[in-house]
């Protein structure tokens, strides 16, 4: 079921809307009001449920009724050859003897518009430890601290700020083979939470059998101390 891009309401809504109408709940003009759209979009769906019912509840197609014909498939199969030789639209037209419009939309189709979608995706490298522990990253969150409700919930952009209300700052560790993670809220960044969360980090590990061989870390200040080494 395709419902339209800038459709207020869903078919379910709709058929809802249409029923609160006909049933006399609601007349047209508090029923546009409830459902935020015009009297004229509630017409338009009680009509079509009076006459279709729940089917009537669904976008209609756009699509033309009858369509123009589409470029026979030797020829589209001919133009993707060629856009695959990496020839420019203009050359495929002329080589084929159809317009330049029509190598357009072949390509479209084909997915084969941009000289990138020619080549093959290179497959994605990553690395990966093959055993729970061989390697941990460790990495540090920064978030804001709110004092009191925001603007999203209250509506009021010139309320709810909560300057000076302070950070937070989420450790966070996750193992390379597991993909099992381990984090704590702390206080700072400095270099005496960082060793405090690694402690935790191992000993969490740990107690779920594994035995911490490797550490990697950005360049932060608090893991270049000697301390944290």
């Amino acid at each position: 079921m395709n419902i339209h891009k800038n459709a207020r309401l869903t078919p379910l809504r709709r058929e809802e809307m249409a029923l609160s109408v006909i049933e006399g709940a609601f007349s047209k003009a508090h029923a546009a009001r409830v459902y935020g759209v015009s009297a004229k979009i509630v017409a338009r769906w009680v009509e079509r449920y009076k006459t279709k019912g729940r089917a009537g509840m669904v976008d209609r197609s756009s699509r033309p009724t009858v369509m123009p014909s589409l470029t026979e498939q030797s020829v589209a199969e001919r133009i993707a050859a060629l856009r695959r030789q990496r020839l420019t639209g203009k050359h495929i037209a002329h080589e084929v003897g159809v317009s330049p419009a029509t190598v357009s939309r072949v390509l479209k189709r084909a997915g084969l518009s941009r000289l990138r979608d020619i080549e093959p995706a290179e497959p994605v490298r990553r690395y990966e430890r093959e055993h729970p522990g061989e390697m941990i990253h460790i990495d540090i969150k920064k978030l804001g601290r709110f004092s009191q409700v925001g603007h999203r919930i209250t509506g009021d952009p010139q309320k709810g700020k909560s300057r000076g209300a302070g950070w937070e700052f989420v450790h966070v560790c996750i193992d390379d083979a597991s993909r099992i993670a381990f984090s704590q809220i702390l206080p700072d960044e400095k270099k005496e939470c960082a060793i405090a969360f690694l402690k935790a980090a191992v000993a969490y590990y740990a107690s779920l059998g594994v035995t911490i061989a490797r550490v990697m870390t950005d360049n932060g200040s608090c893991y270049r101390s000697k301390a944290f080494a």
